[in-house]
Formats: C-alpha cells, sequence, structure tokens
C-alpha cells in the first residue's frame, strides 16, 4: 500500500532523490502502466522494451525537465492518472524505435491487432482461401498454410500430420511468410500499423486508475494540440460531431487491420468500400500502386472538404505503415491542403 502523500510531496520527493519515495511511487507507477500496455503491445516479449529500460527512459526525460511535466495537469487529474498518461508516450516512441531497428511487425503480431470475430473472421478467412487458390503453392504449402491461419494447428501438430519435423515445418512456414503471405495479404487486406490509434479509455484504464479523470485528460489534450498546433493527434479517442477520420485503405475495402479497422469498429467505416465517405470517416485507397496512383484519391479527397467546410478531416498518416511508403512520400500530396481550413494533417506534413 503507498503511503497517504500529496501529489505536491511526492514529486518533490521525486526532486531531491527520496529513495524511499521513488522506489514507492516513481517505480509503483510505471510498474502499474506496464502492466497495462504490455497486454496491449506485448512489451516484455520485445527486445530493449523490458520493464527496467523503459522505466529508466521516462525517469530521464523527467529528471532532464525538473519534473516539471508532472505538475502541468489540472487540478482534477489525479498525478497518477497524469503519470501513466506520460508513461504511455514513452512506450510508443520505445516501440517506434523497435520497429525501425528490427524491421517490419512479425506476421504474427499482425493477427493479433484486430479481433477476428463474426464478418472480420468470414473476411480474412477468404482472402487465405484466395492466397490458396491462386498462389503458387505446392500441395503441402496450400496445407501448411491452411492448417496454420484457417484451423489454428501449431507447427509441431502439422509436422506430425505431414510426417516432417517441427524445425521443417517452421523454416518452410517462415518462407512462406516472407515470399508469398506477407506480400498478398498487403495487396489484399489492410495491415497499416503506424497510424493514429484510438484508445478505448475502459480498455486503458485499470481499477486502480480514475476513468472520468483520463477522459477529461485525454479529450483536454486532444483538443488543445488540434487547435494550438493544427495537427492530428497521435491518439484520437473520440470523435466531435462534425469531425471525420481520414484512414489509408485497399481498394476491396476489407477494412481488417490498423486506422481501418478502426474506422471500420469505432467510425462507421463500411466492409466493402475502400474509397470515400462512409459514417463519420473518409477512405483513401494506398494499397493499390505506388504515389502517383495514390495522388487521384487524395486530390478528390481535398476538393470534398473544400466543399464541406461544416466538416473537419482529421488525416492519420496514410500509408506510412506496412503499406511501405514514407512521410516525405505521402506528405507532398496534400501540399494542396495546407490552405484548406478544415483538414488537419499529421505533423510535418
Amino acid at each position: 500500500m503507498y503511503r497517504q502523500l500529496s501529489d505536491r510531496a511526492i514529486i518533490e520527493g521525486f526532486r531531491r532523490g527520496d529513495s524511499d519515495i521513488i522506489s514507492e511511487y516513481f517505480y509503483g507507477y510505471c510498474d502499474i502502466g506496464y502492466r497495462l500496455f504490455d497486454q496491449r503491445y506485448q512489451l516484455s516479449e520485445k527486445e530493449n522494451l523490458d520493464f527496467m529500460s523503459l522505466a529508466h527512459q521516462y525517469a530521464i526525460y523527467l529528471m532532464e525537465h525538473n519534473w516539471k511535466p508532472l505538475e502541468d495537469r489540472s487540478d482534477k487529474v489525479s498525478l497518477k492518472t497524469w503519470f501513466i498518461n506520460g508513461f504511455r508516450f514513452v512506450v510508443l516512441d520505445a516501440l517506434k524505435w523497435y520497429r525501425k531497428e528490427y524491421g517490419s511487425i512479425m506476421f504474427e503480431d499482425y493477427l493479433q491487432t484486430f479481433n477476428l470475430d463474426g464478418n472480420l473472421r468470414l473476411h480474412f478467412n477468404k482472402v487465405v482461401e484466395d492466397l490458396c487458390k491462386n498462389a503458387p503453392l505446392s500441395r503441402h504449402d496450400r496445407l501448411i498454410i491452411d492448417m496454420m491461419l484457417l484451423r489454428g494447428f501449431k507447427g509441431k501438430e502439422i509436422a506430425l500430420e505431414l510426417g516432417m519435423t517441427p524445425s521443417a515445418i517452421s523454416q518452410r512456414y517462415n518462407k512462406l511468410k516472407e515470399q508469398i503471405i506477407v506480400p498478398y495479404f498487403k495487396s489484399n487486406f489492410d495491415m497499416d500499423f503506424e497510424t493514429p490509434e484510438v484508445i478505448d479509455e475502459q480498455d486503458f484504464m485499470c481499477k486502480e486508475i480514475c476513468v472520468p479523470a483520463m477522459s477529461r485528460l485525454m479529450s483536454c489534450f486532444d483538443e488543445y494540440e488540434m487547435k494550438q498546433k493544427r495537427i492530428t493527434p497521435d491518439h484520437i479517442t473520440q470523435l466531435e460531431p462534425n469531425e471525420i477520420f481520414v484512414f489509408g485503405s485497399n481498394l476491396k475495402g476489407l477494412h481488417g487491420g490498423g486506422a481501418a479497422y478502426i474506422a471500420y469498429s469505432k467510425f462507421g467505416a463500411i466492409m466493402g468500400q475502400g474509397v470515400g465517405l462512409q459514417g463519420k470517416s473518409y477512405a483513401i485507397p494506398t494499397m493499390q500502386g505506388g504515389v502517383d496512383t495514390i495522388r487521384p484519391y487524395v486530390d478528390e479527397f481535398i476538393r470534398f472538404a473544400k466543399e464541406n467546410r461544416n466538416l473537419t478531416f482529421l488525416v492519420t498518416r496514410i500509408g506510412c505503415g506496412i503499406a511501405g511508403f514514407t512521410d516525405k512520400d505521402i506528405a507532398p500530396l496534400f501540399k494542396k491542403g495546407h490552405e484548406v481550413d478544415n483538414i488537419i494533417l499529421p505533423e510535418g506534413w
């Protein structure tokens, strides 16, 4: 149990290097945050994203700023809530570094980023079935993909079924992923990761964190960012009645992962519609060719925004995830949107 210290006393304890307060509160709060985000991002399974590494990064940042970031909060927001939210940004920065250092997200990680229930499961299965039907595969390759992705078998079980060693199955599956499965999914099933994440406050909280306080905090933060910097927030928790979530899609409208699934599950995107306004979201196809093939869709979006000044369009970093483009590739496409007041762009665009 924490000692009953005021928030002011805790921050002052941090500043003077009180080992008891640092141990009890700093590492205690970091532990709560790490456990929350480990569930969401599997931090403990990733190289150099262990608890102590991230806690030390957070400590260095706060000490460099004399712990002032902990004071820049509303009186209605508790220190614990503010602290853990700040720790989240350390986690997200670390994840960006991890993806650059160790390459793109593994296919298995991708499968965990969306809920494969109901209608979406049918679309996912259809893509796998089409892959098995159309890709140049041997009978064994088709069986491996079918058993692994559709029927949920483990490598050892497949090895026993096919009379092969587990290591041979593992090697074969990894080769299939690299050469056939992932490229096919990139073309036919949205796999965009580097996009603003919609965080459901209920998912973000545990019983130790005040839900109403975090909700107010996130809403105030996002509103401030948009009004002061005219930048799309990194983390979108909700939309105002006049706001539209702009995401990267594929032409088939299979909104299976990343921002596309967020648009589908949160903001009214329609499965099977890959272009234009749908609910409180707007789709721009980014997985159907190169930059030149994306440009007409961006131009059409800008025209649409000009004609609908009553709406505010929050543009995410479309195409800058597994679709393979960079900010330098996509940002110039939105140059004409700089002077359109109701288009909000990502930082640097």
